[in-house]
């Protein structure tokens, strides 16, 4: 392991990091080509994304790649950078529940239900990863929206919309010829999120 890839033994098992900005965040996405390509060139999703289904977001670029194979999966192949207002972010999280049942967190099985049937938002904490796609100990948030959050999201949150499917490629081909160091100097530069303690309170297991 290198030491750009070594996790710090001070980072908390469950943080919000990304790229960010002071009025906007970059969270990441991947679909096939019809969907992918006119969002990049038009800053916003075409008629054929759906609206009715969850959309998951995702802060963390590799666990983006772990999760689309570094844009080399079915329908996964055009990877986005959206950024989005944090506005939008931090009302989404807000919004949210988590999506399993925690005893910790939830009164009983049947509160948690209730809440997962009113909230527009869901968040999923799974282990980040490295540049071999390996697990690390602390967590990646993806927050998963539907109804009045997806239609928020596409409608008035997104700032931009960026292709970044060379990234993608470029830094998995580096990957592969073991110059972890060079991959890790292009990866974007994800820092912790500063978010308010009573804003994730509810979303820490």
């Amino acid at each position: 392991m290198t030491e750009s890839e070594r996790p710090s033994a001070t980072e908390p098992r469950f943080r919000v990091r990304a790229r960010h900005t002071a009025d906007t965040v970059t969270v990441y996405q991947a679909y096939r080509p019809e969907i992918g390509g006119p969002a990049a060139r038009d800053g916003r999703f075409p008629a054929a994304w759906k609206r009715d289904r969850m959309t998951w977001i995702k802060p963390s670029f590799l666990w983006m790649m772990y999760r689309c194979g570094w844009g080399l999966k079915e329908g996964q192949e055009t990877v986005l950078a959206v950024e989005i207002s944090r506005e939008g972010f931090e009302w989404a999280l807000r919004h949210s529940c988590l999506s399993h049942y925690v005893p910790e967190l939830h009164e009983s099985r049947a509160a948690w239900q209730r809440e997962v049937r009113r909230s527009p938002a869901r968040v999923q904490w799974d282990p980040e990863r490295d540049l071999r796609l390996a697990p690390l100990p602390y967590r990646s948030l993806q927050l998963g929206l539907s109804g009045e959050a997806a239609a928020r999201y596409a409608d008035e949150w997104i700032v931009g919309i960026e292709d970044v499917t060379p990234l993608a490629r470029e830094v998995h081909g580096l990957v592969r010829a073991r110059d972890l160091d060079a991959a890790a100097a292009l990866l974007p530069a994800e820092r912790p999120y500063p978010v308010a303690d009573d804003v994730l309170a509810h979303l820490r297991r």
